[in-house]
């Protein structure tokens, strides 16, 4: 569902489909009850997980120099781009959605496209216009069974 999305920006980040986000939240709940978080920790961790995916989906361009100092610690619009693209070896890189150390750590992380960003193409491969239509995201899981 999420990689599907072929104009990527702010709302890719909430572009899953509607029985993983009831499955995820069960299970977070579960995990929270039985770990005994306290309340505002989970409220202070689920603002910063979305803001963060919010942000590093967001059709937006920052200065070329000042990207590449965030990137360093931030996962930024452009570095996580990457990981949307319809290459193969790009879309199995930048990973990451909160903080980029890993992606560096795991020998992930891609600087550029090979195209450009400019020349890059955001989606799948096989992907035609039927992913953009609320019937296909609903009936997709069943699909796959």
């Amino acid at each position: 569902m999420h990689h599907s999305d072929r104009d990527l920006d702010v709302s890719s980040a909430i572009r899953f489909h509607p029985v993983e986000i009831a499955l995820s939240m069960l299970y977070k709940v579960a995990l929270v009850y039985l770990l005994g978080a306290p309340v505002i920790a989970v409220i202070i961790f689920e603002v910063i997980l979305n803001g963060a995916a919010m942000f590093n989906h967001a059709n937006i361009k920052l200065p070329v120099g000042l990207d590449k100092i965030i990137r360093t610690v931030i996962v930024t619009p452009d570095m996580h781009r990457i990981h949307h693209s319809n290459i193969r070896a790009e879309h199995d890189s930048n990973y990451g959605f909160s903080v980029s150390i890993w992606d560096h750590l795991f020998r992930t992380f891609t600087a550029e496209p090979k195209g450009g960003h400019e020349g890059m193409t955001v989606g799948l491969r096989w992907q035609d216009d039927e992913t953009e239509k609320l019937a296909w995201i609903l009936k997709l899981p069943a699909d796959k069974l």
